[in-house]
């Protein structure tokens, strides 16, 4: 059973988005991409640490052959982007001439994902997309083509499946947002 409320550092959070409504965004992306890339053999690039639970439950759900690697990048401090984005583990495959999905857990500024899409479209893969589990477009700071969106949701603090605040949070399989 799920708390009603959960206090993580100095914030309280209050439920949001269940297991199963994540479960249905996850799900209808999957199909998409079942689709999508019927004939090919992506590449799905996970950004940690946020996205590691969208990635395993994404990737169970598809029936392509296919691959992941992880990369990590880090934009936020507390509840905020800094604006500034490291990339502090990078991908090791080769990407040229391949399908690259990257898997976000949530695109709101949109910082990382343009330092992202600029650094891997160097690399000249055949096609590069992303998939996210979330986009906040009322935040979004730069114009970016973002082809698979499981929810939009409006620009609210949130937890769990993946998501922190300072490292706390990332374990819940619902979603939380901050009150």
């Amino acid at each position: 059973m799920n708390p009603d409320h959960i206090s993580l550092h100095n914030k309280q959070f209050e439920p949001y988005l269940s297991a199963a409504r994540l479960a249905t965004a996850i799900e209808k992306l999957a199909a998409q991409l079942n689709q999508d890339y019927a004939d090919k053999t992506p590449l799905f690039v996970a950004v940690l640490n946020g996205s590691f639970m969208f990635a395993a439950d994404l990737l169970k759900a598809l029936h392509i052959p296919c691959e992941i690697s992880f990369i990590r990048v880090a934009s936020y401090e507390g509840t905020s982007s800094t604006g500034k984005v490291q990339e502090v583990l990078g991908l090791t495959e080769e990407i040229g001439g391949r399908h690259v999905v990257i898997l976000e857990d949530i695109v709101d500024t949109g910082h990382t994902m343009r330092m992202l899409l600029d650094t891997l479209g160097d690399k000249q893969p055949a096609s590069l997309e992303v998939a996210s589990l979330f986009m906040k477009p009322e935040c979004l700071q730069h114009e970016l083509s973002i082809r698979y969106v499981g929810l939009s949701i409006p620009n609210d603090f949130i937890v769990g499946y993946g998501l922190d605040f300072d490292g706390l949070g990332r374990n819940y399989p619902d979603v939380y947002k901050a009150v």
